[in-house]
């Protein structure tokens, strides 16, 4: 278990007051990430992580002046950000590495079955002797057929459970080759080729983005929080000379609310360049944010004190 037996009443009331949808969404998630742990379990540690870091940004905030409200909210989604982070990145690294292993495995298959090998027992020779997501997902697969499943609802589940879409179009080809008959074998090692070529153009097309991608990243979380927060600490500067600026505290707000909205724009658009989806880009934009506003609050913040020591 990952939550310690004491709390186990704690696991129970968090399992009651959670929406079961909500579990069972983030159970699938953990699956397809290699996570086999129980989603109750996740959300009650998370939920604790962020009392607790929030009990610490109420200190922090105490200590050094801060404002308790966003020192608070800011410390208290830190552990909740970084877990959907981590499990997205998690998620994409292992369908890539599943991805990336699909032709060797495809090859395999194809020289057991011009062996004389059935292609169910092939697919279970496979998955027995290799290590690694791809073959944790065969051996799944196998199970599910062992205990009534059929051999095609099989391995496009697999493909639907993964959201790849490589694979789903990999696994239709194999299923289309059967059903037509003629030389599977054949089918599958022209599968395993075309897949390869396809994997081969991703990986071109993420190295051909990357000059773009850093630009959005810099724009996003250095280039537009430090020139809104130096105007920020100019406009202070000219008000600690006795120029009041009574729109001072709303041009802070509208500039913490763009670079937040710039930052998750960015994030989106980083999505659709590597992946052609927005919804992939979700990963990026809420780091971004986050990134980007805490950068522009340091600068409004300190910058000011900084600049004001270093007046004659």
């Amino acid at each position: 278990m990952l939550i310690p037996e004491y709390l186990s009443p704690l696991v129970d009331l968090v399992g009651k007051v959670v929406p079961k949808s909500l579990r069972i969404k983030l159970q699938e998630n953990l699956v397809r990430t290699g996570i086999y742990v129980r989603a109750v379990e996740i959300i009650t540690l998370l939920l604790l992580l962020c009392i607790s870091f929030g009990l610490f940004g109420i200190l922090i905030a105490l200590v050094f002046g801060i404002d308790i409200l966003i020192s608070f909210l800011v410390a208290f989604s830190f552990p909740l950000i970084t877990f959907f982070v981590y499990l997205f990145i998690m998620m994409d690294r292992r369908i890539d590495a599943i991805e990336q292993g699909t032709p060797d495995f495809l090859r395999q298959i194809a020289s057991l079955l011009r062996a004389g090998v059935g292609l169910e027992t092939a697919l279970e020779d496979v998955s027995r002797q290799g290590k690694g997501p791809l073959y944790d997902e065969l051996r799944r697969a196998v199970i599910e057929i062992k205990i009534g499943r059929t051999f095609d609802d099989a391995l496009l589940s697999m493909g639907r459970r993964l959201k790849s879409e490589t694979l789903d179009r990999t696994f239709r080809m194999i299923i289309e080759g059967k059903r037509a008959g003629g030389s599977l074998a054949d089918v599958i090692e022209a599968v395993a080729e075309d897949t390869r070529a396809v994997l081969a153009l991703k990986r071109e097309r993420k190295a051909n983005v990357m000059m773009s991608v850093m630009f959005l990243v810099v724009a996003a979380i250095i280039a537009a929080p430090f020139a809104l927060g130096m105007i920020m600490v100019y406009s202070k500067f000219i008000e600690s000379l006795g120029k009041a600026n009574p729109i001072l505290e709303t041009a802070k707000i509208a500039a913490g609310g763009y670079i937040i909205i710039h930052s998750i724009i960015a994030g989106l658009l980083i999505g659709i360049v590597m992946y052609g989806s927005a919804r992939k880009g979700i990963k990026y934009a809420i780091p971004l944010a986050v990134l980007a506003f805490g950068i522009f609050y340091v600068i409004d913040k300190f910058g000011f004190v900084i600049v004001g020591s270093m007046a004659p």
